[in-house]
């Protein structure tokens, strides 16, 4: 019997996803858990492996192409025989249902959605109420969180996605327009990017670019953003970190300095409970799993796989944490889990020489921790006496609507405190 091969839901919010590119063509072989192509959503890319083994009998979606969760994107079957020409058939009428499998024959026409902005035809003699109620449905949980927050009823907009479903940027569109979609705002046309004839080179920016860029757009509508920095010494962490970097080494752990920053982030979200929140209309959710964003700079973007439970963890566990999400980040082999439930996330601008970076909030999260380089500076210590030390700028990035800035002040002061008088038992 011939296998659909669907898209994956690859997070608990995100509705659909991008093949970027197919690793197995039509009639090569295939085993099971071997990896079948490459996708790309607004949490993740990732290797899809193989459902089954046998032979790529159809591709049905190409690379580029953008389609719901549970679709059927190829089928694997044997090489010959009639029996994987008409599996190949069948399946083609489930890929036409996004979230069908194995669907009848029958169905194919009726429940067909094609990928424009209207509804299909058999919704155009529905009640006005009821087409609202499927465009709501619809709509992912992101959608529906922005327009709750910014009063848009997302029933009376008319989306682009599959049947008429209103993505992040229609919604985000809607609202950069002043409450008027994109395409019907009037008003004079905007300047060129370029003139005829000048020297340039045009681009298509990749998927994961463009997700990067929504989600970045959308999170600046929706937290006003506020930022506090403060300098921190470093030398009591370099002192332990090179007295015990070889035993790490030899557990098969590298100690960074990123680990100790997390050791003591942790410390200091479980005393400012503020900081692991987010906000849900006029509530306040405290979340008591501390789950730590780590992002990680990939050659297309940025992605920020997330340690569950970090105040579980020793200094070990932390640092095998940080090394192995990493190298599966750069690996393309994160699993839908690895990027769900983040609740609090450092990012490490430092590590390319910055002094200090002003990031922007992960949602629905209310804080960001930038670290900056460590560098070797010229203090003022005991008063008068001036000496070099290794120093770092530390900034968190909140959400003013939670966090004012003397909880900042006190959350980065305890930090500070942490890291600076850091207890080798601590390890």
């Amino acid at each position: 019997m011939p296998t659909d091969v669907l898209m994956p839901q690859m997070g608990e919010s995100i509705a659909e996803g991008t093949i970027v590119r197919w690793i197995k063509k039509v009639g090569d072989a295939v085993d099971k858990d071997e990896p079948l192509f490459e996708i790309s959503t607004d949490k993740v890319d990732a290797e899809i492996p193989a459902p089954g083994a046998g032979v790529v009998l159809d591709i049905k979606v190409q690379e580029g192409e953008t389609v719901p969760v549970n679709s059927v994107v190829a089928v694997i079957g044997e090489r010959t025989g009639a029996e994987g020409a008409e599996g190949a058939e069948g399946a083609a009428g489930a890929a036409d249902v996004p979230g069908a499998v194995n669907a009848p024959h029958e169905t194919r026409t009726a429940n067909r959605e094609p990928r424009t902005g209207n509804a299909e035809p058999e919704t155009r003699n529905l009640e006005p109420g009821t087409l609202a109620e499927l465009r709501r449905q619809k709509s992912s949980p992101v959608v529906r969180k922005i327009a709750k927050e910014h009063g848009i009823d997302i029933t009376e907009l008319n989306g682009t996605g599959i049947a008429g479903r209103v993505t992040r940027k229609d919604i985000l569109s809607y609202i950069d327009s002043g409450g008027r979609t994109a395409a019907a705002a009037p008003g004079a046309p905007a300047a060129p990017v370029f003139q005829p004839g000048e020297n340039v080179r045009i681009e298509k920016m990749g998927v994961m670019r463009k997700k990067i860029a929504e989600h970045m757009v959308m999170s600046i509508h929706t937290s006003p953003h506020v930022y506090s920095a403060y300098e921190v010494d470093f030398g009591r962490v370099d002192e332990i970190r090179k007295r015990r970097k070889a035993e790490y080494e030899a557990a098969g752990a590298k100690l960074t300095y990123t680990a100790f920053i997390a050791k003591a982030t942790v410390d200091t979200i479980r005393q400012f409970p503020f900081s692991n929140a987010s906000l849900d209309g006029d509530n306040i959710v405290y979340k008591r799993d501390i789950n730590l964003g780590i992002a990680v700079a990939l050659d297309q973007g940025l992605i920020v796989p997330v340690i569950r439970n970090a105040d579980e963890r020793n200094m070990l566990g932390l640092c095998r944490a940080i090394q192995d999400l990493a190298h599966r980040a750069r690996t393309k082999q994160l699993k839908p889990e690895d990027v769900q439930a983040g609740t609090f996330t450092i990012t490490n601008p430092g590590i390319f020489g910055a002094v200090f970076g002003l990031p922007i909030i992960s949602q629905p999260q209310v804080a960001i921790l930038g670290v900056g380089s460590v560098d070797k500076r010229v203090v003022v210590v005991d008063e008068d006496k001036m000496t070099v030390r290794p120093m770092c700028w530390l900034t968190l990035g909140y959400d003013h609507r939670l966090i004012d800035g003397a909880d900042a002040g006190r959350f980065l002061q305890a930090l500070k405190d942490r890291l600076q008088g850091f207890e080798e038992s601590w390890l």
